[in-house]
């Protein structure tokens, strides 16, 4: 039985792959995780997988996961040569998902996107040069087209190296695939560039929750600060999982890259912020005018007081407003084709997400794992 070699499988989006993947196919997951024995891999693995599954599937799915000790930061991914050896007698492919989504900071990006990645990349050179690897895919971000205003953007033309970043994130992903092209020039390479990836379409919970905070509290302004024409291209996280885990899995996928977005069917700000608020009876109201003016009282939130309610929602809009104002979608063609399926408009379900991340205070009420799992 074959095994992928997949990073970041306790994070977000890592749980959405590894559960489709768990589900729908019969392949072993050899997941880098960063636990001293099992029982504490089962526990972070736990935490976010049971967003997917019930105690007892989960139970169910462990004999075909492979915990692998270690840690994205360290020497040679911090895993062990005994451990080593059972990747080069079962890995067949390499999904690398882990990433530090800090947008604010430098150093994060660096340690985990790049240092992280060349480990990776370097693991999977390894690999490939004892027993040879299917595939190599790279998960990405729509981020790596840099500064964008009211542009329809394809993946073949998307990176521009003379184009400015928004930030750290987007710009050392950027930076990651063009080191997974260079070093790995003979595997087969996969790049999914998801763009805000928000919500799942079948319930309203999440455990990911810093893009969901922005829009509620953009959506509870008396007055949005903002053109309501704008298109925002958000894209629920089941579809996402879905397209990572199929397109991967695929013998030979159509193309090496793949926009993971709402694409052209992105939903206007107007349609989405009365979408948000709707079961509050509430109609949602923009001023454009006020735009230039709020981007000031931004700064100004991010000046007051660490530790403020002020400077922390400061900080969280001074991240994400670019991301909302810049009226830029990413064409989806490929993968919606690849899968046979479009993603589910944001609109259709984001009052549920609304309605219970803010009753939830933000917070996902994750269980326990019980004792007797080992």
């Amino acid at each position: 039985m074959s095994a992928v070699f997949v990073t970041g499988a306790n994070g977000y989006l890592g749980s959405y792959v590894s559960a489709h993947m768990l589900r729908t196919t019969d392949v072993q997951l050899a997941v880098l995780i960063r636990a001293k024995d099992k029982r504490g891999a089962w526990e972070k693995l736990w935490a976010t997988w049971q967003l997917h599954m019930t105690e007892a599937e989960f139970r169910g799915f462990l004999p075909r996961v492979i915990p692998i000790f270690g840690d994205l930061h360290a020497p040679g991914l911090g895993i062990s040569e005994a451990q080593k050896l059972v990747l080069r007698d079962n890995v067949t492919s390499v999904l690398h998902i882990a990433a530090s989504l800090n947008r604010k900071s430098e150093k994060a990006c660096l340690n985990t996107n790049l240092r992280g990645t060349l480990s990776v990349i370097q693991l999977a050179r390894w690999l490939h040069d004892r027993n040879g690897l299917e595939r190599f895919s790279h998960v990405s971000t729509v981020a790596v087209a840099g500064q964008r205003d009211r542009e329809d953007v394809e993946e073949d033309t998307a990176i521009d190296w003379d184009r400015s970043d928004y930030d750290p994130y987007g710009r050392t992903k950027k930076f990651c695939e063009h080191m997974a092209r260079e070093l790995l020039p003979d595997i087969p390479k996969t790049f999914f560039r998801p763009s805000i990836v928000m919500g799942d379409s079948r319930f309203p919970q999440t455990c990911q929750f810093d893009m969901v905070r922005a829009f509620c509290v953009i959506a509870d302004l008396p007055v949005i600060p903002l053109d309501p024409g704008v298109r925002v291209d958000i894209v629920n996280a089941d579809w996402v999982g879905k397209a990572v885990a199929e397109i991967h899995l695929k013998k030979k996928p159509k193309h090496e890259i793949y926009h993971l977005s709402s694409g052209r069917a992105s939903h206007t700000a107007r349609e989405i912020a009365n979408a948000l608020v709707a079961e509050n009876g509430r109609t949602a109201r923009f001023g454009k005018q006020l735009e230039w003016g709020w981007d000031k009282a931004i700064r100004a939130m991010n000046r007051a007081p660490r530790g403020t309610a002020v400077s922390g929602i400061g900080a969280l809009l001074k991240v994400f407003w670019p991301y909302v104002t810049y009226d830029t979608v990413f064409v989806n063609d490929r993968a919606v084709t690849e899968i046979g399926e479009a993603p589910t408009p944001f609109p259709e379900y984001c009052a549920g997400l609304y309605t219970w991340s803010k009753a939830n205070g933000f917070s996902y009420p994750a269980a326990p794992l019980s004792d007797d799992v080992r």
